[in-house]
């Protein structure tokens, strides 16, 4: 027997659907959007339909955006000699939001996975080295989650990039600023370790 009427039913099992909303949280935003007049109902319904006829992966790097070419692609002030590679497109806001990196961007979509049969073709990674070569890139910067997938593909672009003459750099990681050492786990504290700096 059903908890909700057929449509509320319907609406909560849509929003389980998606990456980190469970019944609760389903429930909780259905709920809310009851509440809403209908006018904002439609303005949000619209704006998730516009989004899926606008938005589109950039044929160069793959980063979102609503033309062929991004507009960080387009921007002629960027460093073309390098490339920051990152798994999903959402992961190239993160890393302009810091306004540390001018550069050029490549989203591999995945990472490598044998055991789900995910290889390098299935990762866009021919598309990097035709990327690559076509703006005769100096340095690779490889800004992967340190994942067992994540660090299985950042050494094999190290593997094929580093024989092309191009320098591969990886982000640093270990303890956060403002972290304490206390509430670290070992592996980020070993990270922290390995990966010092001079100062």
């Amino acid at each position: 027997m059903a908890l909700y009427i057929k449509s509320v039913e319907n609406l909560i099992n849509e929003f389980k659907k998606l990456p980190g909303i469970g019944p609760k949280s389903a429930k909780r935003i259905v709920f809310f959007l009851l509440k809403l007049p209908r006018k904002d109902i439609l303005k949000l319904s619209q704006s998730m339909v516009e989004m899926k006829d606008k938005v589109k992966f950039c044929s160069q790097c793959y980063g979102l955006s609503e033309e062929d070419v991004c507009y960080i692609c387009r921007d002629g002030s960027r460093d073309r000699k390098k490339i920051c590679i990152v798994e999903e497109a959402s992961d190239v806001a993160i890393i302009e939001k810091t306004g540390e990196y001018r550069g050029l961007y490549h989203v591999l979509g995945g990472l490598l996975s044998p055991i789900e049969n995910i290889g390098p073709d299935e990762i866009r990674v021919p598309k990097l080295l035709e990327q690559v070569k076509a703006n005769e890139v100096e340095e690779v910067i490889v800004a992967l989650n340190p994942t067992v997938e994540g660090e299985s593909t950042a050494g094999y672009l190290k593997k094929i990039l580093i024989p092309l003459g191009i320098k591969v750099t990886r982000l640093a990681s270990g303890i956060p600023v403002g972290g304490d050492l206390e509430y670290a786990d070992e592996v980020t504290i070993g990270k922290a370790i390995s990966e010092r700096r001079e100062l």
